[in-house]
């Protein structure tokens, strides 16, 4: 059994390629199964102070203990530059886990 993810758009109404590019970015994470159960991913366009939308992106993985370890939050004026980037943040955060878990 896989990863499960929830996505939540906030402040519009989400698009079938940035599923697609958290679905890629998900598969990442497929290693991880046995310390991550599930990710919500919440998308949120903001737009006070810029002429075009910004998102903010945060990932929040859950574990089979349902432990919430949250990721830190990734922004920027793309959507899925700031969904790969909460990814990368988690993908490393994961390695770190695992590395201190073999350590001992």
């Amino acid at each position: 059994m896989g990863i499960g993810m929830q996505i939540v758009y906030l402040g519009f109404p989400g698009a079938a390629q940035l599923e697609a590019e958290a679905g890629v970015q998900l598969v990442r994470l497929a290693r991880f199964g046995a310390l991550v159960s599930t990710c919500h991913l919440a998308i949120e366009a903001m737009r006070p102070g810029h002429a075009g939308p910004h998102y903010d992106v945060r990932l929040d993985l859950i574990t089979p203990a349902h432990e919430f370890k949250p990721i830190a939050h990734c922004a920027g004026d793309d959507a899925e530059t700031a969904i790969r980037g909460a990814f990368d943040l988690a993908e490393h955060e994961l390695e770190t886990i695992t590395a201190r878990t073999r350590e001992h």
